[in-house]
């Protein structure tokens, strides 16, 4: 790939320019004299005016559609004054011209991919709402619909295990189109809300098998928006705004359940109360999820070189994935991570309850661990993607991590708000700043597979330790002759031991001669 530039600042030679300066004699064979240079001197001109692609980061540049589809080559003056297709009134200033010797390739971003942006985090947000509706109540759920307080953590149980159930479509549908996984995540939500509220309609007592059903088909529908970040962004943004692009979107998961965590306490305040809770959020879904089926399809260009890149077929992909140490040193941590993040958001209430927290404190904690987590991300996301430090970053964040959830063991025991406040600060902190980085750092090791490959299995995979988590915690939750009754301690402890049994795999990352296996594969294809 040569130079790069704004279509609109290379000018057009002056007129006789080429005939001023080709020379008039020949060689024996009829070509072109050796002294002659109008080639290389209109090519010096141009290059005098344009600069790498690096340099002009992630701005808006201008857009245009290839007249028979699909990614279109070659460069045209004046793109956006001149582009009278079906995309006009969406254009933005600038068009980006990759030049490679007597071919070229336009690469642009478009206005548009902040719809698609928006509607995939609205619907992230929603969608983990959904998923931890009557965890942060679930005394008052459990009396609502009639069933044990345990029953209700299969609400989360049957949540995660249907994530990894339609996880295998998920892939397909998103190496198709991302557009088909988005409407089909926005129908099973709708759908799935209203179920829901069908089994929990009456203020004297619910159906928790309907309740369960609706649950169900929220769960299939978080693997279609939960998945989509990486393979949206990879398809919409450059590479200097991939991670802030993928961030946003993830992480807009796990914001939903801290507004869950702390909205629904205050909605619910006795058990009567969870079928107009339930109501509410159901209204709230239907409003995010019907502008979904709007969401663009594709770009008429690609933003870079690797979105034109011809990825791998999810056949070939999983051989090499399967073969690659880089990829499961960093998968099973992150997989573990995600898995005990969703096992502390589920019974965080039943960790602190015992020693004398209230379900409104404990949902607190629960949005410390959240939105501590949310800013730090706003403040790493953008600095990562400007260097590019993602190995630096793993390092740094997975030992945190694993030591946070080593400290946290004693938390509840302090009876005092404090220490799991501070604890569950630092450990969203640290969480919510790898998650991103991984997700990336995972396809820029794994290209040119598809980024929805990695993605989905790191998502499934976290999903389903989630549910082992919460059966193992469960198990291990003390009975009614305990000290304090019903405590986790044991549940606490599981998690510390597993959480640093973990952390040595990602720190052996480039290790042992393998430096040259961390190649960020992606970004030398967009930078070459």
């Amino acid at each position: 790939m040569g130079h790069a530039a704004y279509a609109d600042d290379i000018k057009p030679p002056p007129q006789g320019y080429a005939l001023n300066n080709m020379s008039r004699s020949s060689n024996g064979d009829g070509g072109v004299d050796k002294s002659s240079s109008s080639v290389k001197d209109l090519d010096d001109d141009l290059k005098h005016t344009t600069t790498t692609a690096r340099d002009l980061g992630d701005g808006d540049e201008d857009e245009d559609r290839d007249n028979r589809g699909g990614w279109r080559g070659g460069s045209r003056r004046g793109v956006a004054a001149n582009d009278n297709d079906d995309d006009a009134g969406t254009v933005e200033e600038g068009s980006i011209t990759e030049r490679a010797g007597a071919g070229s390739a336009e690469y642009r971003v478009y206005k548009k991919r902040w719809f698609g942006l928006a509607i995939l985090t609205l619907m992230n947000i929603i969608v983990s709402w959904d998923w931890l509706t009557f965890s942060p109540v679930s005394q008052f759920a459990a009396e609502y619909y009639g069933v044990d307080e345990s029953v209700i953590n299969w609400l989360s149980i049957g949540f995660f295990f249907i994530f990894v159930v339609v996880s295998p479509l998920t892939i397909w549908m998103l190496h198709m189109n991302p557009k088909i996984s988005i409407m089909t995540a926005a129908a099973l939500m709708l759908v799935g809300n209203w179920i829901r509220y069908a089994g929990s309609h009456s203020s004297d007592g619910g159906n928790f098998g309907v309740v369960m059903f609706g649950q169900l088909l929220i769960g299939a529908s978080q693997s279609f928006v939960l998945s989509a970040p990486t393979r949206y962004s990879d398809l919409w943004f450059t590479p200097r705004g991939r991670i802030g692009a993928t961030a946003i979107m993830s992480l807009a998961n796990p914001f939903g359940g801290a507004l869950g965590q702390l909205i629904v306490p205050f909605m619910v305040t006795k058990a009567s109360d969870t079928s107009s809770m339930v109501l509410y959020v159901s209204i709230i879904a239907t409003v995010i999820c019907i502008p979904s089926f709007f969401v663009p399809a594709k770009p008429p260009t690609p933003p870079a070189h690797s979105g034109e890149t011809v990825k791998e077929s999810l056949l070939t992909s999983a051989r090499k994935l399967s073969k690659s140490v880089e990829f499961w040193l960093l998968y099973i941590p992150f997989s573990i991570f995600v898995g005990f993040f969703n096992s502390i958001s589920s019974l965080l209430n039943q960790m602190m309850q015992p020693y004398g927290f209230t379900s409104d404190e404990a949902g607190i904690a629960g949005a410390v661990l959240i939105v501590v987590g949310l800013v730090a991300s706003a403040i790493t996301s953008p600095i990562l993607d400007r260097t590019k430090k993602f190995l630096l970053a793993v390092k740094i964040a997975v030992p945190i991590i694993a030591i946070c959830y080593l400290i946290f063991i004693w938390m509840p025991a302090t009876r005092d708000l404090a220490g799991p406040y501070v604890v569950l600060a630092i450990l969203g902190a640290a969480s919510f700043s790898l998650v991103p980085v991984a997700l990336e750092f995972l396809i820029e090791l794994s290209h040119p597979c598809s980024p929805e490959v990695t993605s989905t299995l790191g998502w499934a995979t976290g999903q389903l330790f989630g549910a082992i988590f919460i059966l193992i915690s469960n198990a291990l939750k003390a009975g009614p002759d305990a000290n304090p009754p019903y405590n986790m301690d044991r549940a606490l402890i599981f998690q510390g031991v597993v959480a640093l049994a973990v952390t040595p795999l990602p720190m052996c990352l480039g290790l042992f001669g393998r430096q040259d296996n961390l190649t960020l594969r992606r970004l030398n294809s967009d930078t070459r």
